[in-house]
């Protein structure tokens, strides 16, 4: 697990269940508010992560992959809302605030946008973004990057959580 610096982390999940593991444990660190970017190609896993994720932060739905809704939400028990954006059928930050981006990016729920690159200009730059590259059929490299303080705080946590047994 390289920490290239504070705000950056980098490991390889090893399987689907490991890279599932790795969200519930970022997942139960997620507050309304916090906005995670995912990158990658298809197949890249990252609606395995989302499953996790979700998991973590206690969702009562299953994950799905938003690419034919544009947004999924996952309902808590206690009413709060995981909002999952996939922006690949999206050409720009105008198309998603034409969909009410705004709206979706507000401080009742944690948010997490796939395919972020297509709207970037539409996103704040404060946000944890994850990367994830397929090594091999079970292999996936992670590189988690934090921009904002309260991502470096999540980001913390989260190493510290995942990989020091907390």
């Amino acid at each position: 697990m390289p920490i290239l610096d504070k705000r950056t982390l980098d490991f390889v999940s090893h399987s689907p269940e490991q890279t599932i593991r790795f969200g519930v444990r970022l997942g139960e660190r997620l507050q309304s508010g916090d906005l995670l970017c995912l990158n990658g190609e298809l197949g890249a896993g990252k609606t395995t992560f989302v499953t996790g994720l979700a998991q973590g932060w206690g969702a009562l739905d299953p994950v799905t992959s938003p690419t034919f809704v544009i947004v999924n939400e996952y309902r808590r028990a206690d009413g709060l809302r995981l909002r999952h954006l996939d922006c690949y059928r999206l050409n720009s930050g105008n198309d998603a605030l034409a969909l009410g981006l705004d709206d979706l990016l507000d401080d009742t729920a944690p948010m997490v946008v796939e395919w972020p690159e297509r709207i970037l200009e539409a996103l704040p730059p404060e946000r944890l973004n994850l990367t994830l590259k397929w090594m091999d059929d079970t292999k996936r490299n992670l590189r988690l990057e934090a921009r904002g303080a309260r991502y470096e705080q999540l980001l913390n946590e989260f190493r510290h959580a995942a990989f020091s047994g907390g």
